[in-house]
């Protein structure tokens, strides 16, 4: 009897401990080793402070602070209920923990792209999935449960220990250069590379057949959803990772892998180059490139024959009905300004070269186009001489694709080959 009070009394002691110390626990902030460590807060515990909507400047949506959580109150939808940060993200190892309300639902987004043409994120940026699988309301296919990246990977269920609704739990994603990890309560439990063959045969054959932006963008905010039930999150950090810069070839000299073709006019490879030719529909068409690129030092070659009006958008997405939505470097019969730089929507030129430089471009031979896309500024030369050098804070906010174009009007016909690209 001594022996088992002894021991009662040993655990009730040791209980207490364990309990002053959890209460003692201060949330929201980071130790020094993670300072150094290069961590930053996401949420000061106290306010809404470098958050806002989704496509907006202001945070209006129905968030609000509650003991020192950033608290979903439950009155989203699909459609609204989605806050993001101020600040985009390319590489990091992201943390958090968050607890749901009984049946809850909500998520974690990364790589988010604002833009007005966008009216939901998740078109956008990919969802490590938040779910309460055991009291959801509605069935759930395995690709909407907890812990997936949504509707594309799985991740290892053996491995996932999610505490019930009402409980904490601990989440981290590790985006390092195209390679991903999610892990709940300490475990990994997926592992995946983005933007791969494999990826993209996902990405085209699921939920996203109709989102031709999804998850191709390399960097962008992050954003927590609101989805109907009250989600509660604190501890929000993260650490973010250098960007491995590397060399490119866009085109395997053999067919059409890596670029998607918009639009009804035609795009072939013969003989080691891809090859545009009006259709009979005499419409805009475009070849772009699978994924994003935002930072690069470009190099084209091309040839015209027929009409040669073309050119090489940069940071470009697509738009219904086959348009591209960008800034394009202008490749056109002698006269009209290569190596200018047109918008596709709103300004129209923003620069176009001076006009002694015509005589740069070679009619019916090759030339190399270079193009170089820094943050805000882009500079073009033709066969080694510089045509524009033009910096524009529009073009500075861009994401997008690399797309090659057909103008409209029929009887244009391009060559293009050794396309190279290196990252900056």
């Amino acid at each position: 009897m001594k022996t088992f009070l002894k021991g009662a009394l040993g655990g009730c002691v040791a209980t207490v401990a364990l309990l002053t110390t959890a209460c003692s626990v201060e949330h929201n902030v980071l130790t020094p080793e993670e300072k150094a460590a290069g961590w930053e807060l996401l949420f000061d515990g106290a306010t809404l402070d470098g958050w806002k909507d989704y496509n907006g400047k202001t945070l209006t949506q129905p968030w609000h602070v509650v003991d020192g959580c950033i608290q979903a109150k439950g009155d989203g939808s699909d459609g609204s209920g989605y806050i993001v940060t101020n600040k985009e993200y390319e590489n990091f190892e992201l943390a958090w923990d968050w607890k749901l309300s009984k049946a809850g639902n909500s998520g974690m987004l990364y790589h988010v792209v604002e833009r007005p043409e966008f009216k939901v994120p998740y078109v956008t940026g990919p969802e490590f999935q938040l779910l309460d699988d055991v009291n959801f309301p509605d069935p759930v296919e395995d690709w909407q449960k907890c812990g997936v990246d949504y509707a594309m990977h799985l991740p290892d269920y053996t491995k996932m220990h999610v505490n019930p609704a009402g409980e904490w739990n601990n989440s981290k994603i590790v985006f390092d250069n195209g390679h991903v990890e999610h892990w709940i309560n300490g475990e990994k439990i997926l592992e995946f590379e983005a933007w791969t063959d494999d990826w993209h045969a996902r990405k085209n054959s699921g939920k996203w057949t109709m989102a031709p932006e999804y998850g191709l963008s390399k960097s962008g905010v992050l954003c927590l959803q609101d989805h109907g039930y009250p989600a509660s999150f604190r501890n929000l950090k993260i650490k973010e990772l250098p960007r491995k810069n590397k060399e490119v070839s866009l085109f395997n000299g053999k067919d059409l892998t890596g670029w998607e073709a918009f639009g009804t006019e035609l795009w072939y490879v013969e003989d080691g180059m891809i090859i545009c030719e009006s259709g009979p529909e005499k419409k805009y068409g475009y070849l772009a490139t699978r994924n994003y690129y935002d930072n690069y030092d470009l190099t084209v070659e091309f040839k015209q024959e027929a009409d040669g009006n073309s050119g090489i958008f940069v940071r470009s997405f697509i738009e219904p009905e086959a348009k591209v939505n960008g800034w394009q470097v202008e490749v056109a019969p002698k006269g009209r300004d290569t190596g200018g730089i047109y918008e596709s929507y709103g300004r129209g030129w923003l620069i176009k070269i001076e006009d002694a430089k015509e005589d740069i471009l070679k009619p019916g031979e090759w030339n190399t186009m270079r193009i170089k896309v820094n943050g805000d500024n882009v500079t073009t030369w033709l066969n080694g001489q510089e045509m524009v050098n033009f910096t524009d804070a529009k073009i500075g906010k861009g994401k997008g694709r690399i797309a090659l174009q057909i103008h409209d009007g029929g009887g244009i016909k391009v060559l293009w080959r050794n396309l190279n690209l290196k990252t900056l």
